[in-house]
């Protein structure tokens, strides 16, 4: 009697498990066979698919073709014509490698292949039922190859049962041809999904395969991006904080055009987006990352959709400082227009639109790669300085100023300015500031709300809430960065008694409220004497700033893993600036708009929300029945 408990496994039972690995489900089946075809050579392809994938999967191709010999073999295991030795495996540049698509496939459905090359004068048909033995004959067909695939999962009851809906699979189906589709703008690919044809590209730009998969209205909210150093090149498009989404699909990278996930990078775009999406909403990107196949191992997934690289901290490093580069280069403010469904119903309704900019927008900025840093250094001709061009410092705020403003232009009923009040000293303009802006028009306030002005092409609107609060968090991180600060001393100190809770988490944040610009002391249990404020801070408002921060504080805490000098910058911005329903003065109205485009980012608040928008003469003209 044998007693071992180590057995091995019938060789069409290992092949049953090992195909587990590979194909999980008939998008599986898709990519594989999409793969071989690029690998081919294939410039034009036809996809069938019927029932979702589950009942037939058909690629042809007019790829190199094979002959019946290596037709036969190409169903064995670990069978492949893409490496030969140890040293091929670390430089792999095929899309596949290990010789595990077409037998895995074989070992889970029936499969017929027909292939022919161009040479030859018949095809060879190889036909695999259920990990079964190859069956040769030959027949007459075009050069290259074509492979059925029928009844996925037939034979394997269990796994066929977890397959979801029809319109499932197709959609993961969908999501693959479109990423081969996208990734191969220069192939003709036709997809055909029960009798109708869901795609019919023809070969172009990768600008016209974008405008054929996603159509106009995405396209516009895209900016192209490219940079090149010795080690790596990053090219494709971002989008637009406007077209910012509540997932994240949509978001595509690509390593040397093969389809990879990597959160690291992913993060490293969301990094750079910083507080110009409202919360919860992540970026669109397409990405295409160029790297010699040495310093990238793609044997790491059995689906081959990860990536491990020599220098991950420095492709980190690089795509942050390009996307942050490149959106700083663009106009971001949203543009509005009258909607055509308000006017029918005698309203004014507003749509917002991104569409500022031709597409492309090619970038003017050449530089170089810091090789200790990775970031991208600027060359002698590059736009932006280097201590401006990165670490999320967007710089268009007084040259967006120059372009949106007329000075020199001054419209009839032009008053002179009356002294400050209210908010006073907070909405002053510094020193050498541009405080030209707007110098020459006319501003007014809509409902103590809303901030209106002429533009160069139309009219401006700023909520003076947000601007106000953009203001104050650049300069809160300031003097977080500098350690400098002024406090304004109360004539009469303040005594406050806070929960328990608030007393230590304000004990733990007391250094970063005096870099604020807070005097707190710590008088008895719970209770605080608050001496001095910072200059932003209104009069007889001490307390309630301070609660109000706190419980903000706390709310950011819970919510969001923010850094807690960020945190505690966005909490005091909220609070202490000027509020919908404060009245300002012209004055007051010109040293807002002048101290925002001085910020870094005048378009967003920290929070996400918009601060400038504008209205085109164009669209006034439209509506008023001018053109």
């Amino acid at each position: 009697m044998n007693s071992s408990k180590i057995r091995i496994l019938p060789e069409h039972l290992a092949n049953k498990i090992a195909a587990g690995e590979v194909i999980q489900r008939p998008a599986s089946v898709v990519k594989e066979l999409l793969e071989n075809s690029l690998d081919a050579g294939a410039r034009n392809l036809v996809l069938v698919i019927g029932d979702g994938g589950k009942k037939l999967v058909k690629l042809v191709d007019d790829g190199v073709g094979l002959d019946e010999n290596d037709a036969v073999s190409s169903f064995l295991r670990h069978a492949t014509s893409k490496i030969a030795t140890y040293e091929d495996l670390e430089g792999i540049e095929t899309y596949g490698f290990r010789g595990e698509a077409i037998p895995s496939i074989a070992a889970v459905g029936r499969v017929i292949m027909k292939t022919r090359r161009f040479d030859d004068e018949v095809a060879a048909v190889v036909q695999v039922d259920g990990g079964g033995g190859p069956r040769l004959s030959k027949e007459g067909r075009e050069p290259g190859t074509s492979v059925i695939v029928q009844n996925l999962f037939y034979n394997v009851p269990a796994r066929r049962k977890f397959l979801k809906s029809s319109n499932t699979e197709f959609r993961h189906i969908y999501e693959v041809v479109q990423r081969v589709a996208i990734s191969h703008p220069e192939i003709t690919l036709q997809f055909i999904s029960d009798d109708d044809t869901i795609l019919d590209l023809k070969p172009g730009t990768l600008e016209q395969r974008l405008l054929d998969i996603f159509g106009d209205r995405r396209v516009e909210g895209m900016v192209w991006i490219e940079e090149r150093s010795d080690y790596l090149s990053v090219s494709g498009y971002i989008g637009k904080p406007t077209f910012g989404q509540k997932s994240r699909v949509n978001q595509y990278l690509f390593l040397n055009r093969r389809y990879i996930v990597n959160r690291n990078i992913n993060h490293a775009v969301f990094s750079a987006y910083e507080n110009l999406l409202i919360k919860g909403a992540y970026p669109f990107f397409l990405l295409f990352i160029d790297i010699d196949p040495h310093r990238v191992d793609v044997n790491v997934h059995p689906s081959k959709l990860e990536a491990k690289f020599e220098d991950e901290q420095q492709i980190y490093r690089f795509v942050s400082s390009l996307v942050r580069k490149s959106l700083a280069e663009h106009d971001l403010v949203p543009a509005a227009s009258l909607s055509e469904q308000g006017i029918e119903k005698g309203t004014v309704g507003l749509r917002f639109t991104s569409g500022q900019h031709g597409w492309p927008a090619s970038g003017d900025f050449a530089g170089k790669v810091d090789a200790a840093t990775g970031e991208i250094l600027p060359s002698a001709q590059g736009t932006l300085p280097i201590e401006k061009a990165f670490h999320g410092q967007f710089l268009d705020g007084t040259e967006l100023a120059d372009r949106l403003l007329r000075p020199g232009d001054e419209p009839l009923g032009h008053t002179t300015p009356q002294p400050s009040e209210g908010p006073g000293e907070t909405l002053r303009p510094k020193e050498g500031a541009h405080s030209e802006v707007g110098s020459a028009q006319l501003m007014w306030q809509v409902h103590n709300k809303y901030i209106l002005s002429q533009i160069e092409n139309g009219l401006m609107i700023i909520d003076q809430h947000v601007a106000h609060e953009r203001i104050l968090y650049e300069r809160a991180l300031q003097r977080f960065e500098t350690n400098m600060h002024s406090a304004q001393q109360l004539l009469f100190p303040r005594t406050v008694q806070l929960t328990p809770g608030d007393y230590v988490l304000l004990t733990e944040l007391l250094p970063y409220f005096e870099q604020l610009g807070f005097v707190i002391k710590q008088f008895g249990k719970n209770t605080i004497v608050i001496e001095g404020v910072p200059p932003d801070v209104k009069q007889e408002s001490e307390l309630k700033v301070v609660e109000d921060i706190l419980a903000d504080y706390k709310e950011h805490q819970q919510h969001s893993q923010l850094d807690a000098r960020d945190n505690l910058a966005k909490s005091f911005s909220c609070k202490a600036a000027i509020k919908a329903g404060d009245r300002l003065t012209e004055q007051e109205m010109r040293s807002l708009v002048s101290q925002l485009f001085e910020t870094k980012m005048p378009y967003v608040c920290p929070h996400g929300r918009p601060i400038v928008l504008k209205v085109s003469v164009a669209e006034l003209d439209r509506r008023f029945g001018r053109t």
